[in-house]
């Protein structure tokens, strides 16, 4: 019987190279007892060698082959706090030497066991990056960062697995995440992990307060469903989360709360409302247009009907710019701005576009403006219209008017801002991550790019990451500006 004693910490690379060994050497699972350091320390008779010290001497070696899948399934596996988990990776490898195809049998023992390891820890890491709640720290002196702690206790070894998310979203303030089975650590430089367990120090700050009102606002006691909730945010996490003191309260009192809710007399509607039907009493003088015309559709669309967006909005907001523009720009939908105005991308994301259009010379005059969908679909809180994605019943409806505007405008170049423009132009049979950026030919006489919505970047939390993105929405616009310019010069001869 060999002996592999490892650490355990969630490291694949101690698992792989004595695994690579064992492989090697033909080694059969049986024959191995897999140790954990920490679990052998307690054993007054274990030996403490290294891995290293009980490999076997490799002759007519294998060489270990194991399918793509095999790897992101051990390092998720190799975190599992199971301390079987190094015998089960190892009895799987060993009979994938033999049975190459053996991942794609879900329903076999091994295969299922390692695939409920994978997603217990997956779903750790999920409600890792949900319920870490950071305490701010004094800062240090001479410093002009934040600084914050918190404290977590996973299921699994996943602190380092789930670090890099922590870093990439709060990378403009220093932080520590204490668990019992490691530290994770971030400096505005160096992202450190140890597996050293800390404690808790028990830190309190206003920011419980914040998230108590926080999580007090958004309970609606008419959609509580307790089961459900307890799924979605175990018990086993309540000790850590401030907000959680107020659950069990707030589901005693949530029937009451009902039936007051049904009770309570109808209160006015929020100001914006008569603002809203203020504007459609306004019946706008039409004067007659000539059929088969641009004007005469904007016209047609005013009054459209195909789709309940309508009975909410306050107009039809329809598209804009030459009737013989070379361009069209297609969004997804208009916003709260441009539902009042009746006009497209006149909102922040239009501001974003523009700023984009004036750094790489994009002349928008020259270009139609419109949106897959023509009105604006939203969701009341409080007193704001939360703009919601429209659905694809409703992409399918306003595309009639999509395609008239096409065929009235007839554009060289095709523009689709976001997943709901690409869906309305290519009816949904492309991913936008498959096509962005990307000159394609949409018919004959026609192309095609791919980009993101400019409301995407305003709703990027981290500062990096949204420098990228803009970064590259401006390399895409900067493709429009050149194409606007190359069909000037064919046009004009200069």
């Amino acid at each position: 019987m060999l002996v592999i004693t490892v650490e355990g910490r969630g490291d694949l690379a101690e698992w792989r190279d004595a695994a690579r060994a064992l492989i090697g050497a033909r080694v059969a699972p049986h024959e191995i007892e897999w140790r954990i350091r920490a679990d052998a320390s307690e054993d007054l008779f274990a030996d403490l060698g290294g891995a290293d010290s009980f490999l076997p001497v490799m002759r007519n070696a294998w060489t270990a082959k194991v399918p793509r899948a095999f790897l992101p399934l051990a390092e998720a596996a190799v975190c599992h706090s199971d301390p079987t988990r190094f015998h089960r990776l190892y009895r799987l490898l060993y009979r994938l030497q033999r049975e190459p195809s053996l991942l794609a049998v879900r329903a076999d023992r091994h295969v299922a066991d390692l695939y409920a390891m994978e997603k217990s820890v997956r779903r750790d890491c999920h409600k890792m990056t949900a319920f870490v709640r950071f305490k701010e720290m004094p800062a240090e002196e001479g410093s002009r960062r934040r600084r914050f702690f918190a404290w977590f206790e996973p299921d699994h070894h996943i602190v380092g697995r789930v670090a890099p998310f922590f870093q990439r979203r709060f990378t403009d303030m220093d932080w520590v995440i204490a668990t019992p089975k490691g530290t994770a650590s971030w400096d505005g430089e160096t992202l450190e992990v140890s597996c050293s367990p800390a404690e808790n120090p028990d830190i309190t700050d206003q920011t419980d307060v914040l998230w108590r009102i926080y999580f007090r606002n958004i309970f609606n006691p008419a959609r509580l469903k307790v089961k459900m909730m307890q799924t979605e945010m175990p018990k086993k996490y309540w000790k850590n989360l401030p907000e959680a003191e107020l659950i069990p309260g707030m589901i005693a009192s949530a029937e009451a709360e009902v039936i007051a809710m049904a009770e309570s007399a109808a209160k006015e509607a929020p100001l914006f409302h008569a603002r809203l039907q203020a504007a459609a009493r306004i019946e706008p003088e039409r004067l007659p247009m000539p059929p088969g015309t641009l004007e005469e559709l904007r016209q047609q669309a005013m009054t459209c009907t195909r789709c309940p967006l309508h009975c909410k909005a306050t107009q039809t907001v329809f598209g804009e710019g030459p009737a013989d523009a070379d361009i069209m720009i297609v969004g997804e939908q208009p916003g709260d701005q441009e539902d009042l105005a009746g006009r497209p991308f006149i909102g922040p994301a239009g501001k974003v576009f523009d700023e984009a259009g004036r750094q790489v010379g994009l002349d928008r005059t020259q270009v139609y403006v419109t949106n897959a969908v023509k009105h604006f679909k939203y969701e009341l809180r409080g007193k704001r219209r939360i703009h919601q994605k429209p659905n694809m019943d409703e992409v399918q409806h306003c595309k009639w008017w999509l395609e008239r505007e096409l065929d009235l405008v007839k554009p060289k170049l095709v523009v689709a801002m976001g997943a709901t423009a690409l869906a309305a132009v290519m009816d949904g049979r492309q991913r936008l991550a498959e096509l962005r950026g990307q000159m394609l030919a949409l018919d004959d006489d026609r192309m095609l790019l791919v980009t993101a919505h400019p409301s995407y970047l305003l709703r990027i939390p981290d500062e990096m990451r949204r420098r990228e993105e803009t970064d590259r929405f401006h390399g895409d616009i900067a493709q429009v500006a050149d194409f606007q310019r190359h069909v000037s010069r064919m046009t004009t001869g200069r």
